[in-house]
């Protein structure tokens, strides 16, 4: 550990910068902290009201709640382990790296998902209740981490094919790059990361078009809770452009290490915080605080039934 932070100092010529890296790693982990906590109390007011675990949108909703708490709490150990140059088990890394891998893809695919959710519900909703189903929606988030899976599976057959069992008791600094052996293999993956994000793009796209010319139609109420499901889809757009941006920077990251060290140290944790974490918190805010009755759910739970109002009395008494 001494020597490494020797080279880091030797390498960016001294100690305020090292100072300033230690700065950086503070402070993802009090972001990491404070959006584990409001996501897990966010999952607690889930599974408090059965009005919500039998709701598509909500469902949908808690699946990237629990994906998110999964990929922060893998991706932040990854980085702390890589930024102080820990060794472990290959074994144990490619758990690691299968569990990053997937749920890279799960939120994504969920929140096309849930745009589609939106569409069904403003401009079909005579075939809502059909086609957003408890059944339904469980089955849709088994067929979404099947999509998920898909590019971690292309990733680790080409690995297994290529390595002997004695590699998987090496001790080595964990990196997703490790299990990218071959430079067709990385050129795969991407084409697999820009095929999905063309397909969610035509889909939100699809969805936005189709849901802005209910709006123009529909009057009076219908207008309003059609143009707020409208900017639930401009949300899911942003955040969706995000994770996807996500998927794109380990090789932004690789390239630059071949340039510079520090540099490479400054855009990963640049990444994280843009690409990972940002999106992660955009959750919490389009279901956690802009839907009405998830909101005053939240409310009661969080300050322990000692606030109630008439509006979260009406919500129990209509639900």
């Amino acid at each position: 550990m001494l020597k490494y932070m020797a080279d880091n100092n030797s390498m960016v010529g001294g100690e305020s910068l090292i100072r300033k890296i230690n700065d950086q790693v503070i402070l993802v982990q009090v972001l990491v902290a404070v959006f584990l906590c409001i996501n897990f109390l966010l999952i607690t007011t889930f599974f408090m009201k059965d009005f919500f675990y039998t709701t598509t949108r909500y469902i949908f909703f808690a699946n990237t709640l629990l994906s998110d708490c999964l990929i922060l709490i893998v991706t932040n150990l990854l980085l702390n382990l890589s930024y102080f140059r820990v060794t472990m088990q290959m074994w144990l890394c490619l758990i690691m790296f299968t569990v990053s891998s997937l749920y890279n893809f799960v939120t994504p695919v969920t929140l096309t998902a849930m745009t589609l959710e939106r569409y069904v519900a403003i401009c079909m909703p005579l075939r809502h209740g059909e086609l957003c189903s408890t059944r339904s929606s469980l089955h849709c988030i088994l067929i979404i981490h099947g999509l998920s899976s898909v590019p971690c599976i292309v990733v680790l057959l080409v690995f297994f094919a290529s390595v002997t069992h004695s590699f998987y008791k090496q001790y080595r600094v964990c990196s997703v790059e490790m299990f990218i052996l071959h430079s067709w293999q990385r050129h795969l993956r991407s084409a697999i990361s820009q095929f999905y994000f063309l397909i969610m793009c035509i889909i939100i796209v699809f969805s936005y078009v189709k849901i802005m010319k209910v709006a123009k139609a529909a009057s009076g109420e219908n207008k309003k809770s059609t143009w707020k499901g409208l900017r639930t889809v401009i949300l899911h757009a942003f955040q969706l452009l995000l994770c996807l941006i996500q998927l794109w920077c380990p090789f932004i990251e690789n390239a630059i290490l071949q340039i510079d060290f520090m540099l490479y140290v400054n855009v990963r944790y640049f990444n994280y915080i843009m690409f990972s974490l940002a999106p992660r918190c955009l959750s919490p805010l389009i279901y956690g605080l802009r839907d009405e009755k998830f909101f005053l759910a939240l409310k009661n739970y969080a300050l322990c039934g000692f606030v109630k109002n008439k509006s979260l009395d009406v919500f129990h008494l209509t639900n």
